[in-house]
């Protein structure tokens, strides 16, 4: 019998908030999070952050509230706030969008993250939670991330964080009047449970010392717990 002949159509992401240990991640319905926002992403000087993303930087908070209420609250797409618990604000964004549910599809994009946010623990956990509400909660069968092939911090982001490089479509998009080539990577079901151990041993309080180090890095974790399970 064919696996999938009782595969029904998903959910579509929700709006409860996900908790972790050192972060909040809260579905944007409403307002609330804009200032905090702006005054997050505004910490980025050079605005650097937004160089490989279709929109911004923004000339005020007038602006952004103008282009958030248009584009975090529409209908055909799901903004995450990210509240780091040290924090207790919203100090970056992630969307899950292109949901097919039908085939149980999404990617998680529109990432962007405050200074402060990027490369923390928070923000890491921040993207587990929304893969186990995608994989656990939801029951879908891919979760995409997509970029600019030119933006490695996001590609070596992808990697780090479980996803597998599937190729490049090249002149995808044309992006602030430059083209854009974009890499296409993914996690599928059957990748799930693995990279799932994975970031539970890697969050767990003994692998960071007092200080909020970490003792031994995700993809290292990852690759061990694998080895491990072939002998």
């Amino acid at each position: 019998m064919n696996a999938l002949a009782n595969y029904g159509p998903r959910q579509l992401p929700g709006t409860q908030p996900l908790e972790g240990h050192g972060v909040r991640v809260e579905p944007i319905v409403d307002a609330r999070h804009f200032d905090a926002l702006f005054a997050a992403f505004s910490k980025d000087r050079k605005s650097e952050i937004f160089d490989h993303l279709p929109y911004g930087p923004f000339a005020d908070q007038a602006a952004f509230h103008r282009w958030a209420e248009a584009t975090y609250l529409a209908d055909n797409i799901r903004f995450h706030a990210i509240l780091p618990s040290a924090a207790g604000r919203a100090e970056g964004v992630a969307a899950l969008m292109r949901t097919d549910t039908a085939n149980g599809v999404t990617e998680i994009g529109h990432i962007c993250l405050s200074p402060s946010l990027q490369r923390s623990r928070a923000a890491s956990e921040a993207f587990y939670l929304i893969m186990k509400r995608v994989f656990d909660e939801l029951g879908y069968r891919r979760l995409e991330w997509k970029c600019d092939d030119r933006n490695q911090p996001s590609k070596r982001a992808a990697e780090r964080l479980g996803f597998v490089h599937e190729g490049l479509f090249r002149q995808h998009m044309i992006v602030k009047g430059r083209n854009r080539d974009t890499a296409w990577y993914a996690i599928i079901d059957q990748d799930w449970p693995r990279v799932r151990s994975g970031f539970e041993a890697w969050l767990a309080p003994d692998n960071f010392d007092a200080a909020g180090r970490q003792r031994r890095g995700l993809t290292e974790m990852r690759e061990s717990l694998a080895k491990a399970d072939l002998t």
